[in-house]
């Protein structure tokens, strides 16, 4: 588990230096919508002024967890999105790109993060044998979801944790509905002995919803800090296809 902040500056966001960069993936302080038309066409990615380099760094992210713990509202929060205004089983693949700017701590380099996240229904999943094995390709970061409102999506953790024992993969949990403490079946003392057990990073998330990028911010941040770390740990012996060396610019 990367100590937080050890690998990229976490608070960034909120530096004065970081403004010209937030603002390619923000229009009138919402997110803007990467992958999807707009007035002026397809938006595909930020765009930065032509005398600023920077680089983007691609890897694709699988969301795990039982049906209704949050997945797909998660993935919308993330990407700055709608969320449903009810619950609805998703009904096989759907993909949503995010892109979050990054400062690394050593080098003081400024790095694009295009995170392509991966959300499956539970039932789907079930009924189509080729569904994992899809989302399982490639993959190069695993988010592992639980609602602190059902302990059976918590108790489903060890076993979902257990199933993808590649150590090139990056591997998060997070807690969702945090926020609904008068209704909590999982306490303080099952999420350290959990953590303490599998050794994993574990982020919370509430439902209430801000038009900043604070209450993303930290599983973001998060993301990207352990997939550069991993990365930096592979081209070590070896440089993937569509990465970069982390000593060198693409």
């Amino acid at each position: 588990m990367v100590p937080p902040g050890s690998v990229i500056i976490s608070d960034w966001h909120l530096c004065k230096e970081s403004k010209g960069y937030f603002n390619t993936i923000l229009h009138k302080k919402r997110r803007k919508k990467f992958g999807q038309m707009c007035s002026t066409g397809l938006l595909e990615s930020p765009v930065m002024p032509p005398h600023v380099s920077v680089d983007t760094v691609h890897y694709k992210v699988f969301m795990s967890g039982k049906g209704g713990v949050g997945k797909t509202a998660l993935a919308a929060r993330l990407a700055g999105r709608n969320l449903p205004s009810m619950h609805h089983e998703t009904t096989g693949i759907e993909t949503t790109v995010v892109y979050w700017p990054a400062k690394l701590r050593d080098s003081g380099r400024v790095l694009f993060f295009r995170l392509q996240l991966w959300d499956c229904g539970e039932n789907a999943l079930r009924r189509f044998d080729h569904l994992l094995p899809s989302c399982r390709e490639q993959a190069d970061a695993v988010l592992f979801l639980f609602s602190f409102i059902d302990r059976t999506s918590f108790d489903d953790l060890s076993n979902q944790t257990a199933k993808w024992n590649d150590p090139s993969v990056v591997k998060v949990v997070i807690g969702t509905k945090f926020d609904l403490f008068m209704h909590c079946d999982v306490s303080e003392r099952d999420v350290k002995e959990f953590q303490e057990t599998w050794n994993l990073p574990m982020l919370r998330m509430g439902g209430e919803v801000t038009d900043g990028l604070g209450d993303v911010a930290p599983i973001l941040n998060c993301l990207a800090e352990n997939l550069w770390h991993q990365e930096c740990l592979m081209n070590t012996t070896a440089v993937r296809p569509c990465h970069q060396d982390c000593g060198t610019a693409l």
